[in-house]
């Protein structure tokens, strides 16, 4: 297979920000001038000049669709026209019950990836088929302000400038982040609008808008009032290059090569020694236990000792604890609360003190003695050289270890014991665990249900402070007597604090409080973006305003569509925050979507070189073929392992829906404009309009109602991968492959009333289908369906299929069975190398005069399909009950001979029970060559199943020979044994119908 690179991004003469990516230098101006310049020049042509302004109206314009659909013009035309004309808002029209949806925030800072591909994908497709059902649709976009990787990025242009944010100071570096959100921000939203996403952009939010972050500091007040936000200091991933601390979504766990150190904690009072192993011996520094296994006999001579810590010489406890594990290393453990989390854990049972080595920056402190103000990884290698010279060193084994880096800047994460902000989470956890155990939130898959529950029931409290200065800062003013009190603060900050909306409450509330002399200082800290992005469903539809129109209409949601690997970081969260500050759960159904994977279900990496760029996958195959593959390939919770043939597959798919469309187009062009557009009228889903049709017309439209129905039953439970499974079987498989081949007989045919019918059919179909499929193919049905009679100004607001008439269940049958005998005789005919344009003899034989009437009254379509004479075509019932027609042969069965005349040579094809065809064969084909072909086949397969059949005759083989190996042989036996009983049963045949 090609590199995934060299199979994409085909050459494009038009150029614009739709077509084209523009890989854009942060702070350039002239890449900034460059984009503006491009989004100028999206404006495009309306979708379709007659068909903009009237709606409820039919069109009266013809178009004439080109050969082929050229996603390049068409995608973008197509999107502003819909945006334009204002089809992505609810239709406040409507009495039906609202569809809500918020997006998933993506980082401000965001390009396009194949997860944002995923999500856009189903969410829009939800959003297609809820605004198809008549329902007021809401599908609310927005971006996410993404604190850390935002200072990252703008902190990196100061670097490059010769400055920091520390020069600029934090009120112009804010400024600075603004300016740069206002010139780049929009990229990541621009990106989703390639992938065909029905948002409604006059909604659009960000999490640091002038409401949104009235709504975050709403919030914490609230929560502050509650008694459920405090300070204190508990341990925290530490990022020592951003100096702050980061939230356990924000680190990445990467396995690699270490070491693990083994070293003698000498016991004192003794000439014993505690062995102990450790991957970071610099946190030796900070310890204030060694713990063993309380059953762990080698030790419990030592539990309650004293031991020295090396190199520092304190003196510290033996203590016993069932959290060590008596097999990894010496089964010993050091204890270093301040450094790592289960030993926090065993320290607070145990009431050891803490002790933290470590500055912000990464460097030791006062604590670490003589290593004090070495960076950690250097403290490791000279306390490692130390050891060796003091004779504590007892060996270094190479050892596989779970690194913690962070994944903005890749540097390993400290676990530190750090003075924060927090919020009790068990009190919200509890009525989010109720919500789901009720049924008032339903979690697809409901696997996750366990997941979601162990970590509630096990819930943490929850470090919501960040040592940033991008984001939203937390309202909480310090109080100080005076203004040399608050600068002589080393941090700013003092023992006694009030929370406020803004400074000016603040101001009054300590006033109050504390006398009018005081002084404030806000908190430097701002507040981890989870806990904004928590409260996301409610707050961009207005809260804390409870009178807002859009709180009042579209809250709680309907769906929350998301990857499974945010369930706790981002979807409990908002649980517990809509419940807390709404009294309502901000969605009832939670659907979940796994991973997009490579074709061989690796994670996509740049380390890897696999990453498939979406908007490269859109250049090279068009965005319906994308949507189809993200939308079909997984089920809910489940990886997608994507593969650039089935986009191609797909993008086949989208070339036969345009030539099917065509193939109707082309049939109507010789109508006058009233007829036309009279079929657009064509309706076949009332009881009472089928019966008079023709079989294939009967079959087809009795199976389009049942697709209707799947399609429907698939979409309202989410199964998007069967949606596509239903609608490719029917329109590839029934209604392209059979009926517009059957049509043909009528449209060509000397009844016109017979070709008008046909036309109705086709145009109502066609026109179903595009329906169907535009949740998951928007751009392609959309054209399609302007291009057909229809009704209403655009297919995105169509009315979904639906049918009260009843599926014609024995028309499904009847033509099921022509479609039975059309195979059997095209096999037959390839089988016998009867020459393709040659039209043969055929005598269909049927027990049941029903079923024989029927497969008679459509003779003209068999004749077409099977190539068959229709002079020679015949209908005829059993002559008696003893023949193949009714002794009990296998169906597709084959049988050879003389006609009861004895004049021509003929086979037999058992189609069914009831049901055979007899082909008159004679000079057809050359049967004394087809006997040579065979002999050489039969001599061929005579030697294969002799040589694999010595091989299972041979005791030692079989008995030592691997069995996956000898099952192997097995089978190849078994299949060469058949192959050569067709080949002999074939050569009876001929040499029969050669004599």
């Amino acid at each position: 297979m090609l590199p995934v690179r060299s199979t994409l991004s085909p050459l494009r003469t038009a150029v614009s920000f739709w077509r084209t990516q523009i890989t854009l230098k942060p702070g350039c101006q002239i890449c900034y001038r460059q984009q503006q310049q491009q989004l100028r020049s999206c404006a495009g042509p309306s979708i379709r000049a007659e068909a903009t302004d009237t709606p409820d109206a039919s069109t009266s314009g013809r178009t004439t669709l080109p050969k082929n659909f050229d996603p390049a013009t068409a995608e973008q035309r197509i999107y502003e026209w819909w945006e334009e004309h204002g089809y992505f808002k609810p239709n406040e029209e409507s009495s039906k019950e609202p569809f809500t949806m918020c997006m998933p925030p993506p980082n401000v800072t965001g390009k396009l990836h194949m997860g944002h591909a995923m999500f856009a994908t189903l969410q829009d497709i939800m959003t297609r088929y809820a605004r198809m059902t008549g329902r007021p649709t809401l599908w609310l976009p927005g971006t996410d302000h993404a604190g850390i990787a935002t200072q990252m990025v703008v902190e990196k242009l100061l670097a490059a400038e010769g400055t920091s944010r520390q020069d600029l100071g934090r009120e112009a570096f804010e400024a600075r982040v603004w300016e740069w959100k206002e010139q780049y921000g929009g990229f990541i939203t621009q990106q989703l609008r390639r992938l065909g996403a029905s948002c409604d952009w006059s909604r659009e939010r960000f999490t640091l808008d002038t409401q949104l972050s009235g709504a975050v500091q709403e919030a914490f007040l609230r929560l502050h009032q509650k008694g459920l936000v405090y300070r204190g200091s508990y341990m925290v991933n530490w990022s020592p290059n951003l100096q702050t601390a980061v939230s356990d979504l924000e680190v990445d766990y990467t396995e690699e090569a270490g070491t693990l150190y083994y070293f003698k904690y000498p016991v004192a009072d003794s000439d014993e020694y505690l062995p102990v192993a450790t991957t970071r011996p610099e946190t030796i520094l900070g310890d204030t236990a060694v713990a063993v296994h309380p059953e762990d006999d080698r030790y419990k001579h030592l539990v309650g000792r004293d031991c020295f810590v090396p190199m520092s010489g304190r003196r510290i406890k033996v203590i016993a604890d069932s959290y060590v594990d008596r097999e990894f290393g010496t089964g010993a453990l050091k204890i270093t609360p301040g450094h790592d989390p289960n030993d926090y854990e065993i320290g607070q049972r145990c009431g050891l003190e803490v002790i933290n080595i470590m500055n912000n920056d990464g460097t030791l402190n006062s604590k670490a003695g003589k290593y004090e103000g070495l960076e950690r990884f250097a403290a490791r290698q000279q306390l490692c050289a130390d050891l060796e010279a003091e004779g504590l060193m007892i060996k270094k084994d190479p050892y596989t270890m779970r690194v913690p880096r962070s994944q903005r800047g890749g540097e390993v994460v400290e676990p530190l014991v750090r003075e924060q902000w927090f919020v009790k989470m068990k009190p919200l956890a509890d009525p989010a665990l109720a919500a789901v155990a009720n049924g008032e939130i339903r979690l697809l898959p409901e696997r996750f249900v366990k997941t979601y529950n162990f970590w509630l029931e096990n819930i943490r409290d929850w470090c919501i402070s960040r040592q940033l200065w991008w984001g939203h800062r937390i309202p909480v003013w310090y109080v100080f007597d005076s203004e040399a009190a608050a600068e002589a603060s080393p941090d700013v900050r003092s023992s006694e604090h009030v929370v406020a909306r803004d400074e000016a409450e603040a101001l009054g509330v300590a006033k109050q409080r504390y006398g009018a002399n005081v002084v404030l200082r806000q908190e430097t800290d701002v507040l981890d973006t989870w806990f904004s992005s928590g409260l996301w469903p409610f707050s961009t539809l207005g809260w804390p305003d409870s009178s807002n129109p859009d709180l009042l209409k579209f809250y709680p949601t309907t769906v929350m569509e998301t990857g499974h690997d945010i369930l706790f970081f981002w979807v409990a969260r908002m649980i517990m925050m809509g419940i807390a500050f709404t009294g309502k759960a901000p969605f009832s159904t939670v659907y979940l979507h796994g991973l997009v994977r490579d074709a061989q279900g690796r994670k996509m990496s740049k380390t890897l070189g696999n990453v498939v760029d979406p908007t490269e996958v859109i250049e090279a195959y068009g965005c319906d073929a994308l949507r189809f593959t993200l939308a079909t390939g997984t089920s809910p919770g489940q990886d997608l392992n994507l593969s650039l043939e089935r986009v191609l597959a797909n993008r086949n798919l989208t070339n036969k829906l345009w030539n099917a469309g065509k193939f109707i187009l082309f049939n109507l062009e010789g109508l006058e404009d009233e007829q036309f557009q009279q079929l657009s009228q064509a309706d076949f889903s009332q009881p009472g309009r089928m019966e008079s049709l023709p079989l294939a017309e009967r079959w087809v439209v009795s199976s389009l109602h049942r697709v209707v129905d799947e399609v429907t039953a698939a979409q309202e439970r989410f199964d998007f991968g069967e949606t596509g499974r239903a609608l490719y079987d029917f329109f590839w498989g029934e209604f392209a492959d059979w009926y517009i081949e059957a049509a043909k007989t009528r449209l060509y045919g000397q009844d016109e009333q017979a070709a008008r019918t046909t036309r109705e059919v086709l145009v109502y179909c066609f026109d179903r289908l595009c329906r169907l499929f535009h949740p998951l193919m928007p751009y392609i049905t959309e054209e399609l369906w302007q291009a057909l009679p229809h009704r209403g100004p655009a297919l995105i607001t169509a009315e979904w299929p639906q049918r009260s008439a009843p599926v014609d269940e024995q028309a499904i049958s009847h033509f099921q069975m022509l479609q039975a005998v059309t195979r059997s005789i095209r096999n037959a005919r390839a089988e016998y190398g009867v020459d393709l344009g040659r039209k043969i003899a055929a005598t269909v034989v049927v027990s049941s005069p029903e079923v024989r009437s029927a497969l008679a009254d459509e003779a003209a379509v068999l004749t077409a399909l099977a190539k068959l004479d229709p002079e020679q075509l015949r209908f005829e019932a059993p002559a008696s009950t003893s023949g193949p027609a009714g002794n009990g042969a296998q169906h597709g069965a084959e049988t050879s001979g003389r006609d009861p005349g004895g004049s021509d040579q003929q086979i037999t094809l058992v189609v069914a029970d009831g049901v055979e065809v007899r082909l008159p064969m004679a000079g057809l084909f050359d049967a004394q060559k087809e006997i040579e072909r065979l002999t050489k086949q039969r001599e061929k397969l005579e030697k294969e199943v002799a040589g694999v059949a010595g091989r299972l005759n041979n005791n030692k083989f079989v008995d030592n020979a691997p069995a996956a190996v000898v099952a192997e042989v097995r089978r190849q036996h078994d299949e060469a044994t058949e192959k050569l009983a067709k080949v002999l049963e074939k050569l009876e045949q001929m040499a029969q119908m050669a004599t």
